[in-house]
């Protein structure tokens, strides 16, 4: 989703060598920070301002950031093409990447060692949940606790991963001349697709939220560079099967992007985990949908400060 409307908030850069981490700390400065760890192609914007005021109204302090190759973070050069890594898919081929998805979580113990955040509670959402994986089974000593949230362990697979109408859809967003126009549209027809049943996307409300998001970022090649580093990055399942963090693991019934048997794979993996399951959730976290799992997520945070 695309959201522009939280305010009052401190944001800046966080920089190692030639890498710039653009965040967002929402504050408030005494709350138990909860790092947001977002998926792909999204912007830190795309987490939504009723999750980030609940997240505060209960005591936490949202910290969410530009994951590299997307918003106002540091690019990246290369130039995968999407229908060929695709190809190499479905054919077990191996995949070229720039960077893997354990660099993306190297790039958040940076932010966390730049805010001086030494221990904190993480949510990650689909790719950012794969990072998240890789965070808390590296540096169970940093994490409070962990939230999956429509997200895998494994490596995408034709079984597991996006049905071929949800392909065909994301495969819009590798074209790269398309107008403002047009990648507002394109942006409603795939939110439509693997956003929960009956929710209208095509607002001019949401159109413009769409908008601001292009305006903020014109640069969209980021995109391609990210699902290479996920189709790249080796399965984490051993990695996962360690993690003794305590973990909830969130997922809709209905997401046609990453299959609700992922949750459930998550589940059997991580010991100290528990599942919720959400009934008409596809991918996407609206407002319905998060009021949903509002109060298992805050006493989850609670439970494990």
């Amino acid at each position: 989703m695309f959201f522009t409307g939280a305010s009052g908030f401190e944001e800046g850069y966080a920089k190692k060598d030639n890498l710039e981490i653009y965040y967002r700390d929402y504050g408030p400065s005494d709350g138990i920070p909860v790092l947001l760890v977002m998926g792909l192609g999204g912007q830190l914007t795309f987490w939504p301002p009723y999750m980030i005021k609940s997240l505060q109204d209960s005591g936490y302090r949202p910290i969410a950031y530009d994951n590299r190759d997307m918003g106002l973070s540091s690019r990246f050069n290369s130039n995968p093409t999407f229908l060929s890594n695709y190809l190499k898919y479905y054919l077990n081929m191996p995949i070229k990447s720039e960077y893997k998805l354990d660099d993306m979580a190297n790039d958040a113990v940076m932010l966390l060692d730049y805010l001086n955040i030494k221990k904190c509670h993480v949510i990650g959402m689909s790719m950012g949940g794969m990072i998240s994986q890789i965070l808390v089974a590296n540096h169970p000593d940093r994490f409070f606790s962990y939230t999956q949230i429509a997200s895998m362990v494994s490596t995408p697979n034709p079984s597991n991963g996006p049905s071929f109408k949800v392909i065909r859809l994301l495969q819009e967003r590798a074209f790269k001349n398309a107008s403002k126009e047009e990648r507002i549209d394109r942006a409603v027809r795939l939110v439509s697709t693997i956003g929960m049943k009956g929710y209208n996307y095509n607002t001019d409300e949401f159109r413009n939220e769409v908008g601001q998001s292009i305006d903020r970022s014109k640069d969209d090649t980021g995109f391609i560079r990210q699902m290479a580093a996920i189709l790249s990055t080796k399965d984490r399942i051993k990695k996962v099967s360690n993690i003794k963090t305590s973990t909830l693991i969130i997922h809709g019934d209905i997401d046609p992007l990453v299959k609700p048997k992922n949750a459930f794979h998550a589940n059997r993996l991580i010991s100290n985990s528990e599942l919720l399951m959400i009934e008409n959730m596809g991918h996407l976290i609206e407002e319905p949908v998060f009021n949903k799992f509002k109060k298992e997520l805050i006493q989850h945070l609670d439970k494990n400060c």
